[in-house]
C-alpha cells in the first residue's frame, strides 16, 4: 500500500523556519519524484517544490525560491522541505504527492497536479505576522 505522511507543520512566526517532512512507503523511491504543494483557504492549490528521487533534480516555484530547500534521504524514504524567512503568505496545508516520469526540472512539473499519483494528507503551516 503506498502512502505519503506529511508533518512538521505549526504556527510560526515571520521570519521564522520550519521543516517539513514527508515519509514515503509502498513504492520504490527512486522511480518517482516527490513534490511539495500547498493550498490556503480560498486559493489555487499551489506547486512549491519537487526533487527527483533518481538524480536528485529539484526545482522551486518562484514564490519559494532562495528561501525554501528540497531534500532527500532515499535511504529512508523520506523528503523534507526546510523552510526560512517564512512570510504570512507562506500560510496553508502543504501536502506532499509521488510521481513517476517527472524531472523536476520545469514548473511544468509542479503545475500539473495529474501527473502526481499518490498524495498525502496535509500538514497546516500557520505563519503569523
Amino acid at each position: 500500500e503506498v502512502q505519503l505522511q506529511a508533518s512538521g507543520g505549526g504556527l510560526v512566526q515571520s521570519g521564522g523556519s520550519l521543516r517539513l517532512s514527508c515519509a514515503a512507503s509502498g513504492f520504490t523511491f527512486d522511480d518517482y519524484a516527490i513534490g511539495w504543494f500547498r493550498q490556503a483557504p480560498g486559493k489555487e492549490r499551489e506547486g512549491v517544490s519537487c526533487i527527483s528521487g533518481s538524480d536528485g533534480s529539484t526545482f522551486y516555484g518562484d514564490s519559494v525560491k532562495g528561501r525554501f530547500t528540497i531534500s532527500s534521504d532515499n535511504a529512508k524514504n523520506m523528503v523534507y522541505l526546510q523552510m526560512n524567512s517564512l512570510k504570512p503568505e507562506d500560510t496553508a496545508v502543504y501536502y506532499c504527492a509521488a510521481g513517476s516520469d517527472i524531472g523536476c526540472v520545469s514548473e511544468y512539473d509542479v503545475r500539473i497536479f495529474s501527473m502526481y499519483d499518490y498524495w498525502g494528507q496535509g500538514t497546516q503551516v500557520t505563519v503569523s505576522s
